[in-house]
């Protein structure tokens, strides 16, 4: 009986996807061109990590194939680095409250053994999460998930994922169908390097660990005018910290969402794995998400629950994706979007993502993220 409900389902889901591809709109290309001029958010920076547009290098599959990027400029070149603070203090303890224990920052920075500041909050971490294998340069997934697999705005938070569901983004990894759009996030090519080198006894116990635990409330949406200033901190893709000092202060929110540590401290340097996120969005943004989500939009996509489950918080091995990072999933929709994730999953959501905007996808992940998990 279970079988037959899910070829309905798929049965049903194909139906709307093709009703959602029918309804495309004609030139869309010469359309999106005209638009790109006008439109600084192309590419959807804030996602990634980075404070300005990515745009692909001309060529043959410049920008991973999608028909949206083909024939742009280089690449600008890099912002120039500011100069370094003062040396920080990495050899002294330090405290969290609640925490039993107490850890320097080199201890909470070491990628093959970082701070497990609440070993009560999760179960027992297997030793490719909690120690990674340095013969085998590979980081401990706890490192960048967190033990308790919530991770941060740059990454990915695998808890309460289904375990099949985190073994086939390991082997697309692996096998070249999941990178990302915009080249210069540097976490990807390093989770593409990682799954290279796992064994699948190692990936298995991985995947296990993360799906045991439930996805709980850690990012609280705002609908925001004006936001605190801030910057991306870690290069490559990295995360949107608040000025302090002079340089602090309000300005615009514009057309993106800013994700941003709740207590910035906590997040960085102390990499806090109960300190969660705020995502500042655009006002009206979660009323045009609702409808996008709930009922398709204007004949643009389909609704999210013919897959994910009601109020999206999963269905079989559809991942849940309720109250989770605005920007991790404007990244993959985009990825989705632009045929650099092609995996198995990746095949469905490709005609499903195949008409949003760029707008579209920010009002999208905003609703979705402001959901109870």
């Amino acid at each position: 009986m279970r079988n037959r409900k899910g070829i309905l389902l798929l049965t049903a889901f194909a139906s709307l996807c093709a009703l959602a591809i029918k309804a495309a709109p004609p030139q869309r290309a010469q359309q999106e061109g005209q638009q790109d001029a006008k439109n600084m958010n192309h590419g959807i920076p804030w996602a990634y990590g980075f404070a300005t547009p990515y745009i692909p290098a001309p060529g043959p599959g410049a920008g991973g194939g999608g028909a949206r990027g083909g024939a742009a400029a280089a690449a600008p070149a890099p912002t120039p680095v500011a100069p370094a603070d003062e040396p920080e203090d990495r050899d002294t303890p330090r405290h969290l409250p609640g925490a039993a224990a107490a850890f320097a920052l080199k201890e909470v920075d070491n990628n093959y053994g970082p701070a497990d500041w609440f070993p009560q909050d999760h179960p027992k971490m297997p030793e490719i999460v909690a120690h990674g294998d340095k013969a085998a340069m590979v980081n401990a997934c706890g490192f960048c998930h967190y033990p308790n697999g919530k991770g941060r705005a740059n990454n990915a938070g695998p808890a309460g994922l289904p375990a099949e569901y985190i073994l086939q983004q390991i082997e697309d990894f692996k096998n070249g169908a999941r990178t990302s759009w915009d080249k210069r996030k540097r976490n990807t090519g390093q989770m593409i390097d990682i799954a290279s080198r796992l064994s699948p006894e190692e990936m298995q116990a991985a995947a296990e660990y993360f799906s045991s635990m439930k996805w709980t409330p850690y990012i609280k949406v705002v609908e925001a005018d004006m936001v605190p200033k801030g910057h991306f901190v870690g290069g490559g893709g990295g995360l949107n910290m608040p000025l302090t000092g002079a340089d602090a202060g309000m300005e615009p929110l514009g057309d993106r969402i800013v994700e941003t540590p709740a207590s910035p401290e906590d997040t960085e340097p102390m990499r806090n794995p109960r300190s969660g996120f705020i995502a500042y969005v655009p006002p009206g943004s979660l009323k045009k998400g609702e409808a996008l989500v709930l009922h398709g939009g204007p004949g643009k996509t389909v609704a999210c629950a013919a897959c994910h489950g009601e109020g999206l918080k999963g269905n079989g091995n559809f991942p849940s994706l309720a109250g989770r990072s605005p920007s991790y999933l404007a990244r993959q929709l985009y990825d989705f979007q632009h045929f650099t994730r092609v995996g198995p999953g990746a095949q469905m959501m490709q005609p499903v993502v195949a008409n949003l905007s760029d707008d579209d996808i920010l009002a999208v992940v905003a609703y979705v993220s402001s959901l109870q998990p």
